[in-house]
Formats: C-alpha cells, structure tokens, sequence
C-alpha cells in the first residue's frame, strides 16, 4: 500500500510518503503499484518498501515522444537528453547513461562522524565544519536549509559512485556556514574541493556545487539571491573541459563585473593541490583570477553567416493582428510602454497579452504593484478560459477546474509583494526573474506606483528608473511590457473622455519615450454610453519599423473578459481630405 500526503512549506512542497506492504513481495510483484512523478531532470519510482529517484547529474530536459515499445502507445514514450525514457501510458522506466539513484529518505540527523581524510590532507576539523561524516564505507556530505537544519547527503562510495538522500538540489554545499553577503566567496565543482580550499584558507565563504559541473548553471541560478549579496564571486571548477566550461555557463547568469574565474595550472582540482601540500599553486591560481568578460568585440567580416540567414521578426505575435501588423511582433530585449488615462483598461490589455503569451509556454513574470495576486491570477485566467472568474460567487470545483486549465501548467511567476514599492527590490525581482528563473517576458504594473514612495523630483527619478530598467532589458535579454501613465491634458476633453494620446503626454520624463522600443496608446471613452466602449490602440513609438498610428480597435467583452477586436474608422487627415 501506498499513501502520498503533501503539505506546502515555504515555496516548496513537502511530499512524505509511507510505503508498507504486508509481504515482502518482489519489485516485481509490486509493479503494478508504481507510482511515477516527473519534472524534467527527475523520475521517482516508488514500489513496494523502494522509494528511489533516478536523477541525472546534471540537467535533463525534455527532446521528444515515441512510440512506447513496451504498451504499443504511439506517442506516450518521453525522451530524454540524459538519455532516461518514461512513458506516461505504461509508466515504464529506463535509465539514461548519466542517472545516479536519488533515494528520497527525509534526512533529519547527522549519520557517521568527522574524521580525518588522511589521503585527502583534509583534517577532522575542517570535516566537522563542513559535515563530511564517514558512515562505514561510505563518505556522507550533509546538506543543510538556511536555518542550518540537516536537509539531506550526498554519499560516495571508496569507488566513487554517488547517491542521495533528502533534499540537496536547492542550496549549496557548505552555505549555511555563511550569511550570504561580503567581499568575496568561492564557488568549487565539488563538496571536496570546497573542504580542502578551507584548509588553505579558512577565512573566505567557499561552497560547492551539489551535481557537478553539468548542473553548475542551474545550482547558480537557484542560489541566485544568496550571491547577490557579495562584491566578488569566484567560479574554481576543475581544469578540465567540462569544468571551464561550466565556469563560463554559470558566469554568463551572473551579474557583470562581479564574477572571476580561477583555474589550477598544475592540477586537475583543488582537491589534488591540496594532496599535494602545493600552496603555491593555490595562491598563484588565486591572484591570476581573471574577471569574466563576456565576449563583445567581433570582426564584422565574420557575420556573413548571421547576415545572410533569415531570421523571423519576431518571437511572438500579438493578439491583435492590426497590432500585430505595425509592430510586426514581440521581440526579447525590448522595452514596450503601454499608456492610457485612468481606468482606460491598461492592466486588463496587459493581462490579455501575458495570457496569450503562457498558452504559447512562455515563461512569464509579472509584478502587478497596485493589486493583489489572487487578483491578477484570476484576471490572467477569466482570460484564458473565456469567463469572469474574477466577478460573483463561483464554486470551489468550477475555480480548481480554470486553475488546472491554466496556472498549473503555466510558467508564471507572480512578485508577492503588494504595498511594497522600493525601486531596488523591484530591479532585483526583474533580474532574478529574468536571471534566475529564465522568464523571458516580464510585465511591470506600473510605474508610477514604483515611484510614489520617494521624496524628489519626478523627473530625475523616472530619467534614474527607466534607464535602469533599459539597462536591465540589454543586459538579460528580456522583453519588458511596462505600463505608464499620462499628465492631465490641457484641453477642454481629458483622456478619460477619449483624448488623443500623444508621446509628449508621458507622465513625468521624456526618457519614457525615448528608452522606451515602442509605446502603445489606448484610448476610450468612459462617458460612452456604449457597454465595454470601443478602445483605440494607437502606436505612438516604433523603433522597429518606424510605422506608427491606429492600429485597431478593441471593445472588451464582460462575459469573456476578453477584447474583440475590428477594424478602425480612418482617421480625418486634413492635407488630404476634403
């Protein structure tokens, strides 16, 4: 018999599993009870008193559906590039070349005790620091949560074959030694690399990551915050290929300037300078860190190529195709402003962008400053499925049945953080978002609201934001929809009542307009005694193409929480028409 409880603990869910049975029947007696779960990198199998995870040493993604050979399904059969299979029909299993066994016991205790590694020059202090216990034959390297609770090991054979208990893929090995901030810390391929560089020098952070050189980018962008807080990050991966480039993998998700790279001439690891007693080799391969410069200067002539092959215009489409057709697409590494008078519907037009976009697959962040998240996950699912989730009384089972249609298979990643509107902590949610979790388009809601807690001028202070935010765009590669608003015009009809928008009525700064790659105008009129009202989406900026004016109108639909969009009237042009 099998029971799986799950309880949510802090961004991660808990999943304890008690496995009896009343025989001790064979694996394969038991196969039909198999229960499998898979996220990419991961396949556990649970049977009978077994509860094993068969998990690459690095990382794992998805290449394609075959035929099961197994079940005769034709497309049940998930490829692997680690070059595990799994067939979501049959739930067979095969491992790939690279799998190792992940045995899901919740590691709570110390097991074995420190002791000297004589061939390794590493001493019973510097193990009991770290945790390396030896439990017999075995080499365990304890685990540990921020609060430094024991998580889960990693254990090595005399042989060198690994396995796992518990939890390690989230944190560093050794990091809960450190508070996560100061000059420098020292990132090492290995739990043993990191030990022995602590016997050279005891003094800085040193961690080491807990797959490997093949998981190395990932482990980084996991632990992407705790590095945020030192001046210096030091990548000393093994001399080898795989290890140099891993190095450059996981220096290329950090942020410029701040990451070096040392590498051991003479040595394979700091492991074996250490079995040598060679200090020397140490400190030279320390002071000859060289900072990590991505590349950036190229012969033009090597662009032949590049040039010469077609490349599509965008990476998306718009929803809308008049919008579609003066924008041409979005693109990453663009910054679009939206804009619009208050209450025009700039968060509704929003919502249905970033709704279009993750049932596409994209992975989307959004930072809504000025609602709640239960508001804009409703919101981003009435438009997804077509009803007004977010208006009356809707049952427990008809809301969990939109959820399953559409948050929980979406790559969205919300900023929990309503009321809180430091322009730092929003820069660092950008970037860990873009940086940390792979987002590639980003929605920003608005900013004004970023602003209204600062004392000083509007100005300067949007001039400062919108160029931190242009060059956060160009450093990560993101698209980045923003929402701004308008100033008051000075005529007799104000926006609200369908006045023009023009550029020049950007709220506070001119540098909205001129960081901004396109900026899109919505204009309606709420007087309108119309339902839903017609808006004009106008295209006030396009560095694309340079095509700008109306490019279709929208009228919003309250019972499918979308916009229909048709035709716009041709607009009276005095030079031509009479």
């Amino acid at each position: 018999m099998i029971v799986v409880r799950s309880r949510w603990l802090k961004n991660k869910t808990l999943t304890l599993i008690f496995v009896w049975s009343s025989s001790h029947r064979s694996i394969r007696s038991v196969r039909n009870q198999k229960l499998h779960t898979h996220n990419g990198a991961t396949s556990t199998i649970y049977f009978g008193r077994a509860l094993q995870t068969y998990q690459s040493t690095g990382s794992s993604e998805f290449l394609r559906h075959e035929p099961c050979p197994t079940c005769g399904s034709s497309d049940g059969l998930a490829i692997y590039t680690d070059g595990h299979t799994y067939c979501f029909v049959c739930h067979e299993w095969s491992p790939g070349t690279n799998a190792v066994v992940h045995n899901h016991i919740m590691t709570t205790t110390y097991k074995g005790q420190a002791q000297r590694l004589v061939k390794r020059n590493i001493s019973e202090k510097t193990c009991e620091r770290f945790k390396i216990y030896r439990d017999g034959d075995l080499l365990r390297f304890h685990y540990h949560n921020i609060d430094g609770k024991v998580i889960g090991a990693k254990i090595r054979t005399a042989n060198k074959i690994f396995s796992y208990e518990g939890d390690t893929e989230g944190t560093f090995f050794g990091q809960h030694l450190w508070k996560g901030s100061g000059k420098r810390i020292i990132i090492t391929e290995g739990e043993l690399d990191a030990a022995s560089y602590a016997e050279f020098n005891p003094t800085w952070d040193v961690v080491s990551l807990p797959t490997g050189a093949a998981g190395a980018k990932k482990a980084v962008q996991k632990n992407y915050q705790f590095l945020q807080g030192y001046e210096e990050i030091v990548l000393w991966f093994d001399n080898d290929e795989p290890g140099q480039e891993a190095a450059k993998a996981a220096a290329g998700v950090l942020p410029p300037g701040k990451v070096s790279i040392a590498r051991l001439a003479a040595y394979k690891d700091l492991s074996d300078a250490l079995q040598a007693n060679d200090r020397q080799a140490v400190d030279d391969a320390f002071f000859k860190r060289s900072e990590y410069r991505p590349d950036g200067i190229i012969d033009g002539k090597s662009l032949l190529t590049e040039i010469t092959t077609p490349n599509p215009p965008n990476d998306h489409d718009y929803p809308f195709q008049g919008l579609q057709d003066i924008l041409h697409g979005i693109r990453y590494g663009e910054l679009v402003t939206i804009t619009a008078g208050s209450g025009i519907g700039k968060s509704s037009f929003c919502r249905e962008l970033a709704a279009s976009l993750l049932q596409t697959g994209e992975r989307v962040g959004y930072l809504a400053l000025e609602e709640s998240n239960r508001r804009t996950a409703l919101g981003l699912m009435s438009s997804a499925v077509g009803k007004p989730l977010h208006l009356g009384e809707h049952s427990h089972a008809e809301l969990t049945e939109a959820f399953d249609a559409t948050m929980a298979s979406w790559d969205l990643f919300l900023f929990d953080g309503f009321g809180s509107y430091d322009p730092d902590v929003i820069y660092n949610r950008i970037e860990y978002l873009a940086s940390g979790l792979d987002c590639k388009i980003i929605f920003l809601d608005h900013l004004s609201i970023l602003l209204s807690g600062l004392d000083g001028d509007e100005r300067r202070m949007i001039d400062t934001t919108m160029t931190r935010l242009r060059s956060l765009v160009e450093r990560t590669g993101i698209a980045l929809f923003l929402v701004s608003h308008l100033r008051r015009t000075t005529g007799d009809k104000n926006h609200e009542e369908g006045a023009r928008v023009t550029l020049g009525q950007l709220r506070g700064s001119a540098a909205i307009a001129q960081l901004s790659d396109s900026v899109i105008g919505l204009e309606r009129d709420q007087q309108s005694d119309k339902i839903g009202g017609a808006t004009t989406v106008r295209v006030l900026k396009n560095r694309y193409s340079g095509e700008t004016g109306v490019a279709c109108t929208l009228t919003y639909d309250l019972e499918t929480c979308r916009f229909d969009e048709t035709e716009p009237e041709k607009e009276f042009d005095p030079s031509t028409d009479f």
